[in-house]
């Protein structure tokens, strides 16, 4: 069975090769696809395709995914996590030597001088831009996941303290993360004692405006705040209050708006944190592989709104089932097969949320025992996606 992937934002054409001979990349088919990978393109008030199954964002945000639309739909979301975690930490290490040293500005003023003893005045002028080391200094991580582990680590190697936040870190990366950073539960301990802080969590109605007023009321005077997360994060109100007050020295962001720029303290770049050529191709190639298997097994793995699963595939026919989280759904799954009078090889049914997601695994070779299975599933108005994948 041939695929067809539609694409957007100049998806990185080495990464898209991991998608194998079986999928056709924005052909015939792109007006009505079986998956999307994209990287920025906004999907809110567009019109999903019927015919699609999988959405493969290049990277790891999604909010510029309608999800619960998407859900309802049948339709899988996947992200990347990790894949770009490398080229944001870099970013933000960029963003901690820029703002102790303030190299902007004294590039700026350098270039404002002429004459021949452009030296001199250099050598007289200098000691305005002498900043600040950050070693020995404090730095407040919000988030720990692969991009926060990182810096978390990467800091304390440079000599800083290091304070973490985060009360959803998983095990796996908690194991990954120095001795030496500090864990606290308390964000008011983050914001009173960082000379720098940096936050990396998605954007959900509990961390929206996680910067207000009464964080900046808690902050140390002078502090850097670093944002390569989520603009929303920072409520640009208060923000702007805590600037002038010299509560915050400098705020520096990946992501501009209006306001925010040719303002004194703050440094706005334009969402160029994750986008270096390796990381370009690490999400790309992660999205490529996530949507082939999906599509080639059935399986799930990195998916925003349904949960992973994963199960060999040797028997003749397995059928995937995206389906309301209601109660009886396997026993009337278990019944429509037992109908058909087909056994069931091996069966998985998994919940996240409104909607669950079901891999039956069929001991049949008889097709049209299949169809008329796959009928009785349609018909049934708690299931909202079925499909057939032939095994090999």
């Amino acid at each position: 069975m041939v695929y067809s992937v539609k694409t957007y934002n100049n998806i990185n054409k080495i990464g898209l090769e991991k998608l194998g001979n079986a999928f056709q990349i924005d052909g015939d088919k792109a007006d009505n696809p079986d998956a999307y990978i994209i990287r920025s393109e906004n999907l809110h008030g567009v019109t999903l395709p019927s015919n699609l199954k999988a959405i493969a964002r290049a990277g790891a945000g999604t909010n510029n995914i309608p999800i619960d639309e998407a859900t309802a739909a049948g339709i899988v979301v996947f992200n990347t996590p990790g894949a770009n975690a490398n080229a944001v930490k870099e970013a933000v290490l960029t963003s901690l030597f820029l703002s102790a040293r303030d190299y902007f500005s004294a590039t700026t003023w350098a270039n404002t001088l002429s004459g021949a003893d452009v030296s001199k005045q250099i050598e007289a002028g200098k000691s305005q831009f002498a900043g600040t080391e950050i070693a020995g200094k404090t730095l407040g991580i919000i988030g720990l996941g692969a991009i926060g582990a990182r810096i978390a680590n990467d800091a304390r190697r440079l000599g800083m303290n290091v304070l973490g936040y985060d009360p959803y870190v998983s095990i796996e990366t908690a194991w990954s993360i120095s001795s030496h950073v500090k864990r606290v539960n308390d964000l008011k301990e983050i914001f009173s004692q960082s000379d720098y802080i940096t936050i990396h969590v998605p954007l959900t109605p509990d961390t929206k405006d996680t910067f207000n007023s009464a964080a900046f009321a808690q902050m140390k005077k002078g502090a850097t705040l670093i944002n390569f997360a989520r603009a929303e994060l920072v409520d640009n109100a208060a923000l702007f209050e805590a600037l002038e007050a010299g509560v915050v020295k400098r705020y520096i962001t990946d992501f501009g708006t209006e306001e925010l720029l040719n303002k004194d303290g703050i440094t706005v770049f334009p969402h160029v944190g994750g986008s270096t050529e390796e990381a370009e191709l690490n999400c790309a190639i992660m999205a490529s592989k996530t949507i082939r298997q999906f599509l080639d097994t059935g399986e799930i793995t990195n998916s925003v709104n349904f949960p992973n699963m994963h199960q060999v595939l040797d028997a003749p026919y397995r059928i995937t089932l995206i389906n309301k989280n209601v109660p009886n759904m396997v026993a009337k799954i278990s019944t429509a097969v037992s109908e058909q009078n087909i056994n069931i090889d091996n069966i998985i049914n998994r919940s996240k949320g409104d909607f669950a997601y079901t891999i039956l695994d069929l001991d049949e070779t008889d097709k049209s025992k299949i169809d008329a299975l796959v009928t009785t599933f349609e018909a049934d108005a708690n299931i909202v996606k079925v499909r057939v994948i032939k095994g090999q």
